[in-house]
């Protein structure tokens, strides 16, 4: 079953006193692409934090981020009271001024508040890392079910190039009867007498130039191919590109071939579908 690289989730848990929100977007990308933000107080917990995120997100340009919003009396960040009196008392050995006016110059000056490094409480963690797995499995889910809607756009545009192709087979003979018409005529309109044993060779020889019965027969097995890779456990995007690469050259080779206007009609309307095909691939994990 095939996943879109397009996903999103947020999960919300309340602390004894914060708030932390984990949310977890991604787009398409060739590889993984994996942006991080979080209170500096997790930093060390950032690399198992990529880790995870990669094992399970595997492609795309992934942001992660992690909110925390202080609800209780905790803070980290203290004054510094020696160094706001010593502001203050320089400050008014400058110029005569009431205390609270001082005092919020203050705290403005460099150094006047301090903030202590927090050290991570493992519980806390733990109840986090559940919140961060149950984003990831959010994603996960919305990419699962994004893909099941590019599949099934695939399913009907291959069948639509499969339909298209039954079309260029049943009108094939049409098109050789009407290259070996205009050959003939061509020679009878030079009034020109012709070996009709060599004529015949040569005849047969231009003929098969514009077989395509094998591009008929490969593109058919490519487009049943292309079938079983999307039912197919992992998703595999990359492949899937590869298989409708070969599609494409098929398709391109019998339109080259064709030189027959109804046939190169269907040709480009199977380059068509192709296309939207190759677009959607983008998306696909």
């Amino acid at each position: 079953m095939i996943q879109s690289m397009t996903g999103y989730g947020k999960t919300v848990i309340q602390l004894p006193t914060k708030k932390i929100s984990i949310e977890i977007k991604s787009l398409n990308s060739k590889n993984l692409d994996l942006n991080t933000r979080m209170p500096s107080m997790y930093r060390e917990k950032e690399l198992s934090v990529r880790k995870l995120i990669a094992s399970k997100l595997i492609r795309g340009k992934v942001d992660f981020s992690l909110y925390m919003e202080i609800t209780g009396e905790e803070t980290s960040t203290q004054i510094n009271t020696t160094v706001v009196k010593q502001y203050i008392k320089q400050l008014k050995d400058v110029v005569d001024g009431d205390d609270t006016e001082m005092l919020k110059m203050a705290v403005r000056m460099p150094d006047a508040l301090t903030t202590e490094r927090e050290e991570i409480d493992e519980n806390e963690w733990k109840d986090i890392a559940k919140v961060i797995d149950s984003s990831l499995e959010k994603i996960e889910q919305y990419r699962l079910d994004e893909g099941q809607t590019l599949e099934a756009d695939f399913v009907n545009r291959v069948n639509s190039i499969s339909n298209l192709l039954e079309d260029v087979i049943a009108m094939d003979p049409d098109r050789i009867d009407g290259v070996r018409e205009r050959l003939t005529k061509g020679i009878a309109d030079i009034k020109e007498k012709v070996d009709e044993n060599r004529f015949e060779q040569e005849l047969v020889y231009y003929i098969e130039k514009f077989d395509i019965t094998e591009e008929k027969v490969r593109l058919k097995n490519h487009l049943d191919y292309f079938q079983k890779a999307l039912k197919s456990e992992d998703s595999n995007g990359k492949k899937l590109g590869f298989i409708s690469q070969e599609m494409g050259r098929e398709i391109n080779t019998i339109g080259s071939k064709s030189n027959y206007a109804p046939m190169q009609k269907l040709v480009v309307q199977m380059k068509d579908e192709l296309e939207k095909i190759k677009e959607q691939l983008l998306n696909v994990l």
